[in-house]
């Protein structure tokens, strides 16, 4: 059941329900035959991020909104006729999602277990975009997406689905926006987001990365900043506080798009950052602090996060945001 952007309501839960739309479907998740548990990313941390979130009282499966999948004529916006058609067979997806293991999915099976979930999480980044738009708090988060290194004509990195840049063209399609603003705080470089974007004026894409690792070599993007392994989240804020205002005088945005992934986290498997769960909220609490400022809607996608605690991290972030909304 798709549930539309709408606010109001009189109870104490309602509020915190309504004051902020949350974007998510069960169907997000990935479940191969059990295979999916030997890949390194937690497919299983939307549900959990979803059910803390519902625990806490700010969703139920009733008020949570329910996107439609991403259609092929809005992916057509960004990928390749060529590239929506490799994604019919089995031993494609499973090299764009770096996992040999799935090639024993049948291809008269691959769309439902597999391609569909990512078309589901994709249409959320688009509901979220147009609720944020809408809701009197101008944010929105969708409890998936940030699938940052899908490329036109390529798939990398756990991402078929260049979720963000296709949102940012739906909206301009619909005249609802005229540009855009991406701030990536994945400890990956968004790649894929920079090449779907590369010499637009109007979009602006922000990379806060780790040097030396994944993706190798790095594009260039509107404004990459490269930190060195086992960055603090001392060192994270401060650099990050000092490039806000700038990129927003920059870009000039009518919305931004968070990808917020959270593999700066210390014991995080892909990366050497030292990052806290404490540093992660700061962290996303600056950037919407940041829009709030400049007048700007926000919208989070969920991106990385690789340790056994990175829904954790995320869940506490998304819970402190919507305390903050509570009136």
């Amino acid at each position: 059941m798709n549930v539309s952007c709408s606010f109001g309501g009189d109870s104490v839960v309602q509020a915190k329900l309504s004051s902020v739309p949350i974007v998510y479907s069960p169907k997000y998740k990935i479940s191969v035959f059990g295979m999916e548990k030997f890949h390194p990313f937690d497919i299983a941390k939307y549900d959990k991020i979803y059910k803390g979130l519902k625990n806490d009282g700010y969703v139920t499966k009733h008020t949570v909104i329910d996107p439609a999948e991403v259609t092929a004529e809005e992916m057509l916006l960004v990928h390749t006729k060529e590239y929506l058609k490799s994604l019919k067979k089995t031993k494609n997806v499973a090299h764009y999602l770096e996992a040999p293991q799935l090639r024993v999915i049948p291809n008269s099976m691959l769309d439902n277990m597999l391609v569909s979930r990512f078309r589901k999480a994709s249409g959320g980044t688009i509901e979220a975009a147009r609720c944020a738009l809408k809701s009197p708090k101008k944010m929105a988060f969708n409890l998936g997406g940030g699938f940052h290194h899908a490329k036109p004509s390529s798939g990398e990195g756990f991402c078929i689905i260049a979720d963000v840049p296709i949102a940012i063209r739906v909206l301009q399609k619909e005249n609802l926006i005229k540009r855009a603003l991406v701030i990536d705080t994945d400890i990956h470089q968004g790649n894929g987001t920079i090449v779907c974007l590369q010499d637009d004026p109007t979009t602006y894409t922000f990379s806060m990365h780790e040097g030396g690792i994944y993706p190798m070599p790095k594009e260039s993007g509107d404004e990459d900043v490269e930190l060195a392994g086992g960055v603090t989240d001392t060192e994270y804020l401060k650099t990050l506080q000092g490039k806000l205002d700038g990129m927003f005088a920059k870009s000039k945005p009518d919305i931004v798009f968070h990808v917020a992934g959270c593999d700066a986290l210390d014991g995080d498997p892909l990366a050497s950052g030292k990052m806290t769960h404490e540093g992660i909220a700061m962290r996303d609490a600056m950037i919407l602090a940041a829009c709030k400022k400049h007048g700007v809607p926000y919208v989070m996608t969920l991106s990385g996060g690789y340790s056994k605690d990175a829904w954790e991290a995320q869940y506490k972030s998304i819970r402190s945001l919507l305390e903050a909304e509570v009136e």
